[in-house]
């Protein structure tokens, strides 16, 4: 408009007439109303909406080609939801998310939501890319987005274009990753202690709910690798970074950090912190305190304060602790009785080491979920104990009361008890990526699907990297499952099972949900794979895999097992 407003003018009228409005017609859409530039129109079905997008932008692509100097490209965003009528205009939330979805739509591209995508899934001849969770400005909770390939690319491409990473919207609060600092102590034992420093400091940044800060395991992806600070701000989704280094000598440490703006790539602030061991967790406060004073200076004091809270008052406790973390989430069951170990030494040190308890009732999740028990019941036993003594000590901390709660509700089978402690968890902190994860699997066993999605979806964006993201998919898949919705619930379980292969969670919802909707060669594929992980499994002992609370949930589980040809 600037270099030739009546000349543009007149090419939108050419294209309206020549493309738009024709091809709106043919597919039974109604132009409800035009905005300037742009236009709200309503469909009979998602297919004719998806159908119609398509053909619009390929003819922009072919009228572009004749113009070149004056070409006009278009975003459409399309949604199913339900509307309100007014007059002759249309209102409503299914309304806000089209345009939402418009405004993160390619230039001459075509983005949906999951609810269009599930519509249109095999009945339109298009390649889509999932964008995974976005935040869209307005919109409460985050939604599944999907990426239309319109053509013009080989198969080859348009899978390399669907698996890329998406460009995540910035949500509407400031927003933060903090990558792992470098260490240059000279000594690569000193690893885990640079790695711990980083996680605490992403722990003090998320109790702030007026920034969005991305989780530990999605920020650590860029570990030991040389970074552009601009694409981890596209593929994380948020505005800031925080990048910096720690020396560690003797008794003596030294944290540098700097924070850049994501977008343009300018340093807003830099500094260097020195003091002593005993000091450690004063130089965390005074970084963080300096970060949040750079990004969101007007905060609650209550804030503030609930951010300066030592873990432990004993430093060898600590290291324990930190030892341990580095471990936890190993794949091995060596690293998990490892990090038992170094667990359980830090409350021989501290034994009002909260997170260390926490830590302890983690360490058995994570073995309960892999097989790796040698006394179920004495282990459970010890799960509770653990696990309640942490939430005692740790009453105001959300990621204590996270992982206790989701190993009572898992391994010592008190669901309620545990999901209590999961929603004060999400009180205290909402940008707890795990306790939505817990939450969202806890809602998926307690029959409630719906929450379960949306608690899950909301974990995803808020550690998009995440290397576990496949358990979060499996949760996603359990939660379909459980809505009956057997399609869906296969979609993302064999997404998971892409990522980790060897995955039991996965194959297992892959066997049952391809079961149920009578894709027995699908379900008997998965089965097999199930016996080769596992040949003890049998469905007669379903229950204890997965923790179902509704008895009509579990026989459809296992129903779809035993179709799928599992012994009984």
């Amino acid at each position: 408009m600037g270099a030739d407003e009546e000349g543009t003018l007149a090419r939108l009228k050419g294209v309206r007439n020549a493309v738009v409005d024709p091809t709106i017609a043919a597919h039974r859409g109604r132009i409800v109303k035009t905005t300037g530039d742009g236009m709200l129109v309503e469909f009979a079905s998602a297919v004719d909406a998806a159908r119609c997008s398509v053909e619009i932008q390929r003819g922009m692509s072919s009228q572009n080609e004749n113009f070149p100097q004056h070409r006009i490209d278009f975003r459409i965003g399309i949604h199913v939801g339900d509307i309100i009528f007014d007059d002759n205009d249309i209102f409503g939330d299914g309304v806000n998310v089209a345009a939402r979805l418009e405004g993160i739509a390619e230039p001459g591209g075509v983005c949906m939501s999951d609810d269009a995508y599930r519509q249109i899934r095999g009945k339109v001849d298009i390649v889509c890319a999932d964008l995974g969770p976005q935040a869209l400005k307005n919109i409460a909770e985050p939604m599944r987005a999907w990426r239309v390939h319109l053509g013009g690319q080989s198969t080859a491409q348009q899978v390399s274009s669907a698996s890329e990473a998406p460009v995540l919207s910035l949500p509407d609060k400031p927003s933060i990753a903090v990558l792992p600092f470098q260490n240059i102590s000279g000594d690569p034992e000193q690893e885990y202690f640079a790695d711990g420093i980083v996680e605490d400091i992403i722990t003090a940044l998320s109790r702030f709910k007026s920034l969005f800060v991305i989780a530990r395991n999605s920020s650590f992806t860029f570990k030991g690798k040389a970074v552009d600070i601009k694409k981890v701000g596209q593929e994380l989704g948020v505005r800031y970074v925080l990048e910096g280094s720690i020396r560690k000598a003797g008794a003596r440490v030294r944290i540098t950090g700097q924070l850049i703006d994501a977008a343009s790539g300018s340093h807003l602030w830099a500094d260097k912190f020195d003091g002593s061991l005993e000091d450690v967790f004063d130089l965390q406060d005074r970084i963080t305190m300096s970060v949040v004073a750079a990004i969101a200076p007007k905060l609650d004091q209550a804030e503030i304060e609930r951010s300066k809270r030592k873990p432990t008052e004993k430093l060898d406790a600590y290291d324990y602790y930190l030892r341990g973390l580095a471990v936890v989430e190993g794949a091995t069951k060596d690293e998990n009785e490892e990090a038992l170990r170094l667990f359980y030494k830090a409350i021989e040190i501290d034994v009002n080491f909260a997170l260390a308890h926490a830590m302890v009732a983690r360490c058995f999740t994570l073995r309960k979920a892999n097989g790796w028990m040698t006394d179920v019941a004495k282990e459970s036993v010890e799960t509770a104990k653990v696990a309640r003594r942490a939430a005692e000590l740790g009453r105001e901390d959300a990621a204590v009361l996270s992982r206790a709660g989701y190993a009572l509700a898992r391994v010592a089978f008190e669901p309620e008890e545990g999901a209590d402690l999961i929603e004060r968890a999400l009180a205290l902190n909402p940008r707890l990526s795990s306790a939505w994860q817990f939450g969202g699997l806890l809602k998926a066993f307690r029959g409630e699907p719906e929450t379960a999605i949306e608690h899950l979806a909301h974990a995803m964006r808020l550690s998009p990297l995440d290397p576990s993201l496949y358990s979060m998919q499996t949760a996603t898949a359990l939660a379909h499952f459980v809505a009956g919705r057997y399609d869906e619930s296969v979609f993302w379980a064999e997404k998971a099972s892409r990522e980790d292969p060897n995955f039991l969670p996965a194959i297992r919802i892959i066997a049952t949900s391809a079961g149920n909707a009578g894709q027995l060669e699908r379900a008997q594929k998965a089965a097999k794979r199930m016996l080769e992980i596992d040949p003890a499994f049998r469905v007669s002992g379903l229950a204890d895999h997965v923790p179902l609370r509704r008895p009509d949930d579990l026989a459809r589980y296992a129903e779809g097992l035993r179709r799928a040809g599992l012994p009984e």
